[in-house]
C-alpha cells in the first residue's frame, strides 16, 4: 500500500457527482405517512369516544405541536396518519411523543380504557410526491376492508381528514 501523501489546504476537492443528487432528493417540508401501534396490537381504538379524542388532537396538533395532520385511518389496533410541519414546529419525534402522552391521558379519562396505550416506537415514511401520498392513502383506506371490518372504504367510520396538506 502506498504511504499516505496529505493534500495540501489549497488543493481543489474534487467534484463529487453523486452529491448531487441530494437536492433533487431533499425535500425542504416532506408529508410524513405515520404509523403508531397500541402497546401489545391492544383492539381499543375502534369506538367513537376513542376516535374523538385522536380526531380532535390531530385537529389541535398544529397550535400545540406545529404540525398539520392531513389523511387518517384510526384501526382498532393502530393508526395511520399523513403529516406535515407548519412553523416553528416540533421536531416529528417530540410530537409523536406528546401526541401519544395527551392521547394516553385523555383516554383514560374518557375511557375505561387503562394505560400504556401507545408502543414506543413509531413507523414514518417520507412521501416525495403528491402522487406518492395518493397511492398511500389509497392503500391505508383500503385497510379496513382488507380487515374484514367494512365492507367498503368509505363505510369505515373512523377515518377521514383534518386538514389538506398537499
Amino acid at each position: 500500500m502506498p504511504p499516505y501523501i496529505p493534500m495540501p489546504a489549497s488543493a481543489p476537492l474534487p467534484e463529487r457527482k453523486h452529491l448531487q443528487r441530494l437536492e433533487r432528493i431533499w425535500i425542504k417540508h416532506p408529508v410524513y405517512f405515520i404509523t403508531l401501534c397500541t402497546i401489545g396490537r391492544r383492539r381499543i381504538l375502534d369506538n367513537t369516544t376513542v376516535a374523538e379524542v385522536l380526531v380532535t388532537s390531530w385537529r389541535e396538533a398544529a397550535s400545540i405541536h406545529g404540525w398539520l395532520v392531513g389523511r387518517y385511518v384510526i384501526m382498532p389496533d393502530h393508526v395511520h396518519f399523513f403529516a406535515a410541519d407548519a412553523t416553528a414546529a416540533k421536531s416529528l419525534s417530540e410530537f409523536l411523543r406528546d401526541w401519544k402522552r395527551w392521547t394516553t391521558r385523555q383516554v383514560a379519562q374518557t375511557t375505561s380504557i387503562e394505560p400504556p396505550i401507545w408502543q414506543g416506537e413509531f413507523f414514518d415514511h417520507v412521501l416525495r410526491s403528491p402522487k406518492s401520498y395518493a397511492e398511500k392513502w389509497e392503500y391505508v383506506r383500503q385497510n379496513p376492508v382488507r380487515a374484514r371490518l367494512a365492507a367498503r372504504a368509505e363505510d369505515w367510520p373512523f377515518s377521514g381528514e383534518c386538514h389538506d396538506i398537499l
